[in-house]
């Protein structure tokens, strides 16, 4: 278990570096409540990913974005563009300049013989004790689609311009193969209250095949 633990919080460590760098050149391109449910995500109960009417709204009249070759697909507000579509990595991203925000999706392919049940609950130990930290304000068990992963949201950062990220981790097996599904949604801190519905919109209309 502590390798499993290990294995997820160097990939969490990663992803969010990586969002960072990736966040703050699409910028320069362009111009509370802690989770219910036991640690085991065998016998956690997920409550739905289901977009309140504020959320919905936010989307306006919403466009497609789809990530065809893994099967997956959001509904993002109008004038959000498409900045990568790779086989393992998806980002769009809404107009603006340094107040923009991002929609970023990775996928990590996995052997059969890895132990996503434990990695999940790694997942969700970790954010509860980033949570424990101030680092993070919401934690839960969320299923999308039929999906249920790891869902949480950083508390507002200390600089303002820093990137403030709601994130959802799962995973899936698609096409034979398992994978790890890291989406994550930000802007900078002082602007994630302007997005926040838009972002929980995008998220929850996330489309997943598996």
């Amino acid at each position: 278990m502590k390798l499993i633990v290990s294995v997820v919080l160097i990939g969490f460590a990663l992803s969010l570096c990586n969002l960072s760098e990736r966040f703050h050149k699409g910028n320069s391109n362009s111009g509370s409540s802690s989770g219910s449910g036991s640690s085991s995500s065998g016998r956690a109960t997920a409550e739905p990913g289901r977009a309140t009417a504020e959320q919905t709204a936010a989307l306006g009249a919403g466009q497609p974005a789809k990530w065809d070759r893994q099967g997956m697909s959001w509904t993002v507000p109008p004038g959000w563009t498409e900045q990568e579509n790779e086989s393992k990595s998806f980002m769009w991203r809404s107009p603006g300049g340094s107040d923009a925000a991002s929609l970023i999706v990775s996928i990590s392919p996995y052997p059969d013989s890895f132990p996503a049940d434990s990695a999940n609950d790694a997942a969700y130990e970790q954010a509860k004790d980033r949570a424990k930290a101030g680092e993070v304000d919401e934690v839960k068990w969320v299923e999308i689609d039929g999906v249920k992963g790891v869902q949480f949201r950083e508390a507002s950062q200390e600089h303002a311009d820093a990137p403030r990220r709601l994130q959802w981790l799962a995973y899936r097996k698609y096409l034979g193969q398992l994978q790890g599904i890291n989406i994550m949604l930000a802007t900078d801190s002082k602007d994630f209250e302007r997005h926040k519905n838009a972002l929980y919109g995008v998220l929850y209309s996330t489309k997943i095949a598996h």
